[in-house]
């Protein structure tokens, strides 16, 4: 149960929201919120490694309802580098070779590139990402990638997700 004092101070963190004495309306407060967290806009997203964990990022349906459209996705095997991916996948999307990222970033206002590439390709991806000036990188790859400052890096170890859930799980 969430205390309501509590709530108004974090809410208060982030601007004045409501009326004093009379609360918030809900419609508006949700607005507010997704303005605060940035999802009142859409974000336009690569997937770079099209196998099973991009082939099943690509097949996420509720990236639309979020506001994340896949636009473009990337893979350097030629049997994956198909022009077009099934509408039976979700949004259906271009599979183009990874040596067009710098192009197609560019052309078709990349924010995010989520990397689900082998470790020893990560590296190499989030550069290209980096100099087709792609900011946000999300990545999936077993191994620790640096970024210039300025783009924001968020790593996804699912062994580490496993541990903390172990742990969860141990001392309940």
């Amino acid at each position: 149960m969430v205390n309501p004092n509590q709530l108004r101070k974090d809410l208060n963190f982030f601007g004045e929201f409501g009326t004093r004495g009379l609360g918030y309306h809900v419609k508006d407060l949700l607005s507010d919120i997704r303005r605060v967290l940035g999802l009142n806009k859409e974000w336009r997203i690569a997937v770079i490694g099209i196998g099973d964990l991009g082939s099943s990022l690509l097949a996420y349906n509720d990236f639309l309802r979020q506001n994340y459209k896949i636009v473009a996705a990337f893979d350097v095997d030629p049997l994956k580098v198909i022009g077009r991916v099934s509408e039976k996948l979700g949004q259906p999307v271009e599979v183009l070779h990874t040596n067009r990222i710098k192009e197609v970033a560019k052309e078709r206002k990349i924010e995010i590139g989520l990397i689900t590439t082998p470790s020893s390709e990560a590296q190499n991806v989030a550069d290209m990402l980096v100099e087709a000036g792609v900011r946000g990188i999300l990545n999936f790859a077993p191994t620790q990638i640096t970024v210039p400052e300025g783009y924001v890096l968020k790593d996804i170890f699912f062994t580490t997700v496993l541990d903390n859930l172990a742990y969860l799980l141990s001392n309940s």
